[in-house]
């Protein structure tokens, strides 16, 4: 059944596509693409630096990125910390983790009002395909390797809820209840 990219909507959890192993895209269509631009501008809309497909409902190995430079993130640094502009990651892989996992504040667009540290390795390397079929691979660190990690759970049914520290979980627990509850 075709998508209709302007009825996407952001899934708040407990939504049960969230909790999904999205699927492999076999063949990348315009159906994808005018995803992927809805999908940046209802990232935009929210602020937020990454969503991913199941997070608009769509069990699809698909998400899109766009970190700007700023204080502390860089597309020059090495490894780079930013994005140049918006990127979109199709059946992504990510591999060679480098560096002790480090506690950083995440949040999340299907988990308003809840941030909490979670622990993740400082620096990784994907593999993807763009929106015109080819394969590329990037190394990135900080704010940019942690986004990716952030977006390759959701493709894999897992939250920040999951990942956070006990004392995160703790801090939200009443948030996390009332969210679950349809309290928000």
């Amino acid at each position: 059944m075709p998508v209709d990219p302007a009825s996407l909507t952001i899934r708040i959890h407990p939504d049960p596509v969230l909790r999904k192993k999205a699927q492999p895209i076999p063949q990348i269509t315009d159906e994808h693409r005018a995803v992927a631009e809805a999908m940046f501008a209802l990232m935009r809309t929210e602020h937020g630096i990454g969503l991913a497909a199941p997070q608009v409902g769509l069990s699809w190995r698909m998400f899109v990125v766009d970190i700007p430079e700023d204080e502390g993130q860089s597309v020059n640094s090495d490894p780079p910390t930013a994005t140049n502009g918006r990127v979109v990651y199709i059946n992504p892989v990510l591999r060679e983790p480098e560096g002790a996992v480090v506690p950083f504040e995440e949040g999340c667009l299907s988990l308003p009002d809840i941030r909490g540290d979670v622990l993740r390795p400082p620096v990784v390397t994907i593999t993807a395909l763009g929106l015109d079929g080819r394969q590329f691979t990037q190394r990135g660190g900080g704010l940019l390797a942690r986004c990716w990690q952030h977006e390759m759970d959701h493709l894999d049914g897992v939250l920040i809820i999951d990942k956070m520290t006990q004392m995160s979980r703790i801090k939200n627990r009443i948030k996390l209840r009332d969210l679950e509850r349809g309290d928000r």
